[in-house]
């Protein structure tokens, strides 16, 4: 189809399709499944939305459709009638209506800005961007290193800069409080953000050191002098802190267990050979400083100890091993996962004993030392409807999904072990739909780490829904079979709906 002669003098993009014929849409919407049509009233109505459509179309060649009905000439206004469309009831004369994968999906009623209506077309289920919510109108948003450097150098108040992603829970929680500063500072301080998860911004992370999400560094007169890390922060602990901001204080070391006054023998690479070979009858617990169940066990283990310790006719000596410090011996004895406590009698291992955790039961065990219960068989090793994904296939196993609800999961994790078999359950209920997954992520092995940080893991389980392979938004509905079924019966519904809607009107 011809444009009008203005719109050539307006430079309007040839990315962006003109549509009269119904047979030609239909056509379009079958080979293309990520459209936005705008509709227009008349011609002269569609000449901003054009203009800016033109720079939109450039950037998401390739990823993303625009299309243009005008409603206003004889032959589109039939297509317009048959879409059910009426542009003239709009205030501006205009509508823009998104189809995905062949049917309707949404009225685009985000910002009408470059930057909005890239981001949506590049990710149509996406959240806004943060600059969208009226609320960050304080925020000077930033969006490219250019920017920054400018910002920077122009910039003469004090200047607080948040660094984060997209997908980061704990910059989501703290973002109102962050905006509410910014108001209420407008004028004396700049508080800024900037989406940097993408790889083109590597150069800022380097040297800003985002190690992590958020990251906020406090500038003066361009000048980057301290971090900020109150992520907890309210809008008066921010501004109280900018009052007088000072660089993050460290953290007192802790001392090590084996410093501290107890009863327990602490092993090293250099001495366990010997110790477990003077002893007869010996538990030890393989530990590390940060594990949280060390922690939690820690004080049962030393009262087991002692009264080990004093007992006349004593089963045995209890003994610890730092596997962070003493990596040999956790090399040697296959120490993956914390504590984990292995039992040694005449100088070899003999036993495996992840029951024990009390002082009764260590002391009750030692006393009648025998082999424990077989372990329960890993979720993966089980024969389940769930995917179990690993780092190097996770995105590929996606993209052959329409919907795929992700378990980030540590086998140790509590809440994890209640939720699986809910999970489990929910799999096994749409097996046969094959638009759907139910996939887990074992965060605890190392292969997964980066995958799990990628992808915004703060804490077990964390349950993440994709689209296609593409990250659409955290799950936080109910952890049971009929919260998991419910989500995902909810997204099939709106897939027939979508479906019976594009049979109608096509």
């Amino acid at each position: 189809a011809f444009l009008p002669v203005f719109v050539y003098s307006l430079k309007v993009s040839p990315l962006i399709e003109k549509i009269s014929d119904h047979k030609d849409f239909k056509k379009l919407l079958r080979t293309r499944n990520n459209v936005l049509v705008l509709y227009s009233k008349s011609a002269a109505a569609a000449e901003s939305s054009l203009r800016l459509l033109s720079s939109v179309a450039q950037e998401v060649k390739g990823r993303g459709t625009i299309s243009w009905i005008d409603c206003g000439d004889t032959e589109s206004r039939k297509l317009c009638k048959k879409m059910k469309v009426d542009p003239n009831s709009k205030e501006k004369g205009v509508e823009l209506l998104h189809y995905k994968d062949g049917a309707f999906h949404t009225e685009y009623n985000r910002a009408v800005t470059l930057k909005s209506m890239v981001a949506f077309l590049k990710d149509p289920e996406g959240a806004p961007l943060w600059e969208e919510d009226p609320e960050a109108k304080d925020i000077v948003h930033v969006d490219s290193e250019k920017e920054l450097r400018r910002l920077l150098k122009k910039e003469d108040k004090p200047l607080l800069m948040m660094f984060y992603a997209p997908w980061c829970g704990v910059c989501k929680r703290m973002m109102p409080s962050y905006q509410q500063a910014a108001t209420e500072l407008k004028g004396k301080y700049v508080l800024a953000g900037m989406n940097v998860y993408s790889a083109e911004f590597e150069r800022i992370k380097e040297e800003y050191n985002v190690r992590g999400y958020p990251t906020i560094c406090y500038f003066e007169k361009g000048k980057f002098l301290f971090h900020f890390e109150n992520y907890g922060a309210t809008a008066a602990d921010i501004a109280e802190w900018l009052k007088n901001p000072q660089a993050p204080q460290p953290q007192a070391p802790e001392t090590p267990w084996a410093d501290e006054e107890n009863v327990v023998y602490h092993l090293t690479d250099e001495d366990f050979d010997k110790f477990i070979k003077d002893h007869s009858s010996v538990l030890v617990m393989f530990h590390a400083p940060w594990c949280g169940h060390c922690k939690k066990m820690k004080p049962e283990y030393e009262k087991a100890a002692e009264f080990l310790h004093v007992a006349s006719d004593s089963p045995g000596v209890l003994a610890a091993v730092d596997a962070t410090v003493n990596k040999a011996l956790a090399e040697r004895y296959h120490i993956s996962g914390f504590p984990t406590l292995k039992y040694f009698k005449d100088g070899e291992e003999k036993y495996t004993l992840p029951h024990l955790r009390t002082k009764k039961k260590i002391i009750d065990w030692l006393q009648n030392p025998e082999a424990p219960p077989p372990p329960e068989p890993a979720w993966e090793e089980k024969q389940t409807s769930v995917i179990h994904l690993a780092g190097e296939d996770f995105r590929e196993s996606l993209k052959k999904k329409k919907h795929t609800l992700v378990m980030f999961y540590a086998p140790w994790c509590p809440h994890c072990k209640n939720a699986i078999p809910h999970f489990t359950t929910a799999a096994e209920v749409f097996k046969d739909d094959r638009k759907i997954a139910y996939a887990a992520v074992d965060c605890a092995k190392e292969q997964n780490h980066d995958l799990c940080k990628q992808e915004g893991v703060d804490g077990y389980p964390t349950f993440n829904y994709y689209n296609y392979g593409k990250f659409v938004e955290k799950y936080t509905g109910e952890r049971g079979e009929s919260g998991f079924t419910t989500f995902m019966r909810t997204l099939r519904e709106r897939d027939h709906e979508r479906v019976g809607k594009k049979k109608d009107e096509l």
